[in-house]
């Protein structure tokens, strides 16, 4: 069962699929017209100067090229799309999944799981009381393939048998980093949801959409819109009252509380002036 984050990027996806789609639709059509500009020239033919065909045929070649132009630009930009296709869901687990402390935690098992492996399959590796065939039964039994168990008892280019250190290095970095952001999650998700009202906006946290949200009453002055737009707020026009959204973090909430804090100041400033 997938969750409305899921359903969302599925959509995602399936949008830039049908412009993909589209796009490559578009070429085809654009390359047929290239192609009929000039059906009726003769192959080979040259432009005939002073003669009576000579606009026609230049007409036709600008047409050719034209169209030929139309057919490689939209080419690439189904390229493009098919692309962006197919990276939607592999950039990692995203906040904004509300399954993403679980899935984060799943992770980490996995790599603490694997962590654990590697240092069995090394204490197996380094005895001294034991065949090559007892090490890689014993290699097989831990998870290992057959392939691997025999290849990690060979020597590498540093003579060394087993996972090297920087595979347990690199394997304690995942590790921490993981734990760090699933503790950052765990604090926003503790965080109780607020809605603010200002002088001219309402400040509200969307769990839902993770987002951070900042509606005016009227569209913002140039200043105003130069600052949200400074600490990564970005407009979005599609959302009701057309408000200023940004994904919730720990430095999102930070400039939150700044652009409040400037806002509310720029108002009590104005007020003086008018008073």
């Amino acid at each position: 069962m997938t969750n409305r984050y899921e359903e969302r990027q599925q959509a995602r996806k399936e949008s830039l699929e049908n412009r993909a789609e589209k796009a490559r639709t578009e070429s085809g059509r654009a390359f047929q017209a290239a192609r009929q500009a000039v059906e009726a020239i003769p192959m080979g033919q040259p432009i005939l100067v002073g003669h009576h065909s000579e606009g026609r045929h230049r007409a036709a070649l600008k047409r050719q090229d034209s169209n030929m132009r139309k057919a490689i630009q939209a080419d690439d930009k189904a390229d493009h799309y098919e692309r962006k296709a197919a990276a939607v869901g592999t950039g990692g687990i995203s906040g904004d999944d509300p399954e993403a402390i679980q899935k984060l935690r799943r992770e980490l098992e996995g790599l603490q799981s694997s962590h654990a492996t590697m240092k069995k399959a090394n204490v197996i590796i380094r005895s001294n009381a034991k065949s090559q065939e007892q090490k890689t039964a014993e290699l097989i039994a831990l998870g290992l393939s057959v392939e691997q168990a025999e290849s990690i008892q060979k020597p590498d280019h540093c003579r060394r048998i087993g996972f090297a250190p920087y595979v347990f290095t690199n394997n304690n970095g995942n590790m921490r980093r993981i734990e760090k952001r699933i503790e950052e999650l765990e604090a926003l998700a503790a965080r109780p949801a607020q809605q603010i009202q200002g002088v001219g906006y309402i400040y509200r946290e969307d769990r839902e959409e993770n987002r951070i949200i900042f509606t005016f009453d009227q569209k913002p002055d140039e200043e105003t819109r130069k600052m949200m737009k400074a600490e990564a707020f970005k407009w979005s026009p599609s959302r009701e009252g057309k408000p200023y959204v940004r994904k919730i973090t720990g430095n999102a909430l930070a400039a939150a509380r700044y652009l409040r804090e400037w806002l509310d100041k720029k108002a009590a400033n104005s007020e003086q002036l008018t008073t």
